[in-house]
């Protein structure tokens, strides 16, 4: 960063009088609300104690924060990123178009810079996100009980066969299998580090990944073997209170989870997710750690496939588990997702924020 933000009470003077010397060059978190606005945002000033302050976008996203819809923050990235800004701007203006890297060239951009700057900034390129927008569109057009044929135009697919692709490349099942009557429904939850799917029944949480997530569609698969009857499309309590239990922490204000979840694996399975659960946020534990803490110190790598088996992303804290050396290993949902998972549980930690053991099945 080429520029060095002032301290914390010029920078709080700057926000209180909208000044816009520091537009795109500095950036306020505001704890009680968890969303990150540029120092010129119209809303009403929030007080001095809940306000952070950072220089990028990324920092504000790491830390956990949305951006506000207010003052439009990702906009701001015009002065440091004017591909970026661009591109964000084009896609508000035309979500339902069918981006293409050839889309991409025609604005003037080079597609290896525009696609690390997105990496970069987003840990997803802007065909991916422009492609995952398309997607949600059609899936909250079924979740309301729409058509098919309605949420493939809201999707902005011409073709039939291929909206169903496409669907069922992200979620393993074309739109017509998702039926609203089923005891078991996917939801859409948006998070600050990519949108989710949460799979619920009446009582419990099935099933909870990042929408990216390359085993996705093979654990819908194995969840709708487990009960043999084709998972729904729509909300269910498990899932409404799940989403309302990431935006708060996602915002670090709480890592309490609380949302009743259903388990199913082997008894050596469910007991590495107890311990995963027993990690404190803001701490990290090795598989050899894992391994001793159940009893069974031999059996590392029988811990790593555990923890790598395990559907309910973030309430059972698969993250929290590092190499012996330090290194962050593998994670299903990405490296850069796993480093600012960590990242904003330090800052839960930091606050003195507790977090309480889910409620299990």
């Amino acid at each position: 960063m080429l520029f060095d933000l002032p301290d914390h009470a010029t920078l709080y003077t700057a926000l209180l009088e909208r000044d816009a010397r520091y537009d795109g060059q500095a950036f306020v978190c505001v704890a009680s609300t968890g969303v990150f606005c540029r120092l010129t945002c119209p809303a009403r000033k929030p007080k001095r104690e809940n306000c952070t302050f950072f220089g990028t976008i990324g920092e504000c996203i790491e830390a956990g924060f949305r951006s506000c819809r207010r003052c439009h923050p990702l906009q701001a990235a015009a002065l440091a990123d004017p591909a970026i800004a661009a591109l964000l701007q084009a896609l508000d203006e035309s979500p339902e178009k069918r981006w293409s890297e050839r889309h991409v060239e025609q604005l003037g951009f080079d597609l290896s810079t525009v696609r690390r700057s997105f990496k970069r900034q987003f840990g997803m390129t802007f065909l991916e996100m422009a492609r995952q927008r398309r997607i949600r569109e059609g899936f909250d057009t079924l979740a309301q009980g729409g058509k098919v044929i309605a949420a493939q135009h809201e999707a902005s697919f011409d073709s039939p066969s291929a909206f169903r692709a496409a669907f069922a490349r992200l979620l393993g099942c074309p739109p017509a299998d998702l039926r609203q009557a089923s005891l078991m429904r996917a939801t859409w939850i948006a998070t600050p580090l990519g949108d989710m799917i949460a799979v619920s029944s009446k009582r419990h949480l099935h099933l909870l990944e990042f929408v990216d997530r390359k085993g996705l569609p093979a654990e819908l698969k194995r969840l709708q073997s487990g009960v043999n009857e084709r998972i729904g499309i729509g909300a269910m309590p498990p899932s409404e209170q799940a989403a309302v239990e990431l935006d708060d922490y996602f915002a670090a204000r709480s890592a309490r989870f609380a949302t009743p979840l259903a388990q199913a694996g082997s008894a050596f399975t469910r007991e590495v997710w107890d311990a995963l659960r027993e990690i404190p946020a803001g701490e990290t534990r090795s598989y050899a750690q894992i391994a001793s803490r159940i009893g069974r110190p031999a059996a590392t790598r029988a811990v790593a496939r555990a923890n790598g088996a395990n559907q309910i992303a973030l309430m059972i804290p698969c993250h929290r588990v590092i190499g012996s050396d330090g290194s962050l290993t593998g994670y299903g949902g990405g490296l850069w997702r796993k480093q600012r998972l960590i990242e904003i549980e330090r800052q839960l930690k930091s606050t003195g924020t507790t977090q309480a053991k889910e409620t299990i099945a």
